[in-house]
């Protein structure tokens, strides 16, 4: 706004006493002060309000004036309120013309906060008004091309103009882009990102309007969000697992409608975004459609290996080595009510993996390669070869040691000593891709997306997860995808909306447990473990809890006793009497064994 514009308004009480060539300058803010030097908090442009508190004689205006002059404000205006009837000092006012700096007196009547209200009114208005220009160009640009920045573009203008900090987020929680400014270069902790993710999710399975705003507890308080969704139009199970969301600190349910329009159209950019990338995945999906069909048709490994020769370039640019790889089969399934059309599970579940393998923030599935066929999805996950170790147990050439932060981190991800994240900080991300050597395992993958999946699924879908063992070449990937697709079997017999397993359940009890039926399951635990219950519940003791810890500790007494914070006599009391009630010796394998399967069948 212009300071002449200040004029035109009765209600702010102004009135000139200075500077009337000047009132063509731009003010971009206010300010009150009554410091003797307030340079520090002027950045230029600033109309400043002020008591006078700081003159104490005629010569403090001329310092006063000069540093203001100096910081580039818009002008200066006097409060008459202190002064008692006798007006702006001529000394001030001389002051200001020396410097050609426009003042003002300020009624006695109107308050310094109507000013404020009104100056910042406008400026936001106005400024409000260029952003949307500067949206709508970006938006031609990316029509008619890829535009250079992505979305950080957009949100960085409306953190510097409008004092907005937002971020487009996943369904899973990933990050995609960030308002520069901020924390951790913007930055959002994984565990808020989940929970909007969750919350947005939940909103839209609930048929709530748009924008959702939510509240969050923060250290000494709360903070407000507003979830704009990032896309739709079509049926919400189709999109719900995939499309992004615009979160925006603060309450949307505050703002005026112009507002409101701004940042509609600014998810509108970012859809435009979403649907450039999703074109840039075409190469990708037509790689792995490709393998996957030669692998179930049968096909020669020297054909299957020649089209991965044509992916490995593709998925893991720079890499010399054949890498090792890995399949991933999920499938997404909706109750659907008799005589309505059913939802094709196959292409959702292929945009749900693309997010949830995402390895980066920026790049996202990059690295991998989602096919699907029928109502299942199927992804290629390409880990980085490892490097055979000579006899000796050195690494050979171009292998990590072990005493490096690379060698330490594959070899924790190799014992299985931690989920592994890369850059992202996204689930199953290793290394800085999406897998590292030790490749993807089942409940790192789901630890930080089973939440918002959940909301995301409600009481009508369910997804289920299987993943293969790594695989060395192009014999194996066959194999890879039946043991994926078992794995996933597996995953599909537990409860739950959001259920996963992977290959190194294959080989153990696990694998047998959910194709139990259920009134075996029952009658077999029954057998077991109701003895146990009724007399916990009479005499309000512990004997399963005790029992499922004695098994834990592999039958060691002092283990136990110590876990359970009891004197080892008494751990012997409790296990003789479990004996007792159930007629078994939990001395013996087959009875520990027995015990064991019972309390997994719960």
């Amino acid at each position: 706004m212009r300071l002449r514009a200040l004029l035109d308004s009765e209600a702010l009480g102004l009135r000139l006493l200075g500077g009337a060539d000047e009132l063509d300058r731009t003010v971009r803010g206010v300010m009150t002060t009554d410091l003797t030097d307030p340079s520090r908090y002027l950045s230029g442009g600033e109309l400043v309000l002020t008591g006078l508190a700081w003159r104490h004689g005629p010569q403090d205006s001329e310092p006063f004036v000069r540093i203001l002059a100096a910081a580039g404000v818009a002008g200066l205006a006097a409060g008459e309120a202190e002064l008692s009837g006798a007006g702006v000092p001529e000394d001030l006012v001389r002051a200001c013309a020396r410097h050609r700096l426009p003042l003002f007196a300020v009624d006695e009547d109107v308050a310094f906060a109507t000013i404020t209200e009104h100056v910042v009114r406008q400026v936001s208005g106005e400024r409000a008004g260029d952003l949307a220009a500067v949206v709508e160009r970006h938006r031609r640009l990316m029509s008619s091309g890829p535009a250079g920045g992505g979305p950080e573009v957009v949100l960085d203008l409306l953190g510097s103009d409008l004092d907005l900090r937002a971020w487009v987020l996943s369904p899973t929680g990933r990050q995609i882009a960030g308002t520069a400014a901020g924390a951790a270069g913007g930055r959002l902790p994984a565990q808020l990102r989940a929970q909007l993710a969750g919350e947005h999710l939940g909103a839209l399975r609930g048929g709530r309007p748009g924008p959702h705003r939510v509240t969050l507890p923060v250290a000494g308080g709360s903070v407000t969000y507003s979830l704009f969704p990032v896309g739709g139009g079509r049926d919400l199970r189709e999109t719900v697992l995939s499309d992004w969301l615009l979160a925006v600190e603060a309450d949307a349910g505050e703002w005026p409608p112009e507002r409101l329009d701004l940042v509609h159209g600014v998810t509108q950019l970012i859809a435009m975004e979403r649907e450039r990338r999703d074109a840039a995945r075409s190469v990708r999906r037509r790689l792995a459609q490709e393998v996957l069909e030669l692998v179930q048709a049968g096909a020669q490994p020297a054909e299957i290996a020649a089209r991965l020769r044509v992916a490995v370039p593709v998925l893991l640019p720079g890499t010399g080595a054949a890498p090792q790889w890995q399949v991933v089969v999920a499938r997404v399934e909706w109750e659907v009510p008799y005589g309505q059309p059913g939802i094709a599970g196959g292409p959702v579940a292929q945009a749900m993996l693309e997010e949830m393998l995402a390895g980066g923030d920026r790049d996202p599935a990059e690295r991998i390669a989602v096919a699907h066929t029928g109502d299942e999805a199927v992804a290629l996950v390409p880990l980085p070869a490892v490097p055979a170790r000579a006899a000796d147990g050195a690494p050979e050439a171009g292998g990590a040691d072990p005493g490096t932060a690379g060698g330490r981190a594959r070899k924790g991800a190799a014992e299985g000593t931690g989920t592994g994240r890369g850059r992202s900080g996204g689930p199953g991300a290793v290394g800085g891709g999406v897998a590292g050597a030790a490749g993807l395992r089942a409940a790192a993958l789901l630890a930080a997306v089973r939440e918002p999946l959940a909301r995301a699924l409600a009481d009508d879908g369910r997804l289920t997860l299987g993943i293969s063992a790594a695989v060395h070449s192009s014999e194996g990937l066959r194999g890879a995808l039946e043991e994926a697709r078992h794995a996933r079997r597996v995953a599909a017999a537990r409860p739950g909306s959001v259920c996963a397993a992977g290959h190194e359940e294959l080989a153990s009890h696990v694998l047998l447990l959910p194709f139990v039926p259920d009134d075996v399951r029952r009658a077999f635990t029954a057998r077991l473990l109701d003895p146990l219950r009724a007399y916990d519940h009479r005499h309000r003791a512990e004997l399963v809890t005790t029992l499922e810890a004695f098994l834990d500790c592999d039958g060691s007494w002092t283990r136990c006793a110590a876990r359970l914070h009891l004197h080892v006599n008494t751990l012997r009391y409790r296990v003789g009497r479990i004996e007792q009630l159930t007629g078994r010796d939990l001395a013996r394998l087959e009875d520990k064994l027995d015990f064991f399967l019972a309390l997994r069948m719960r």
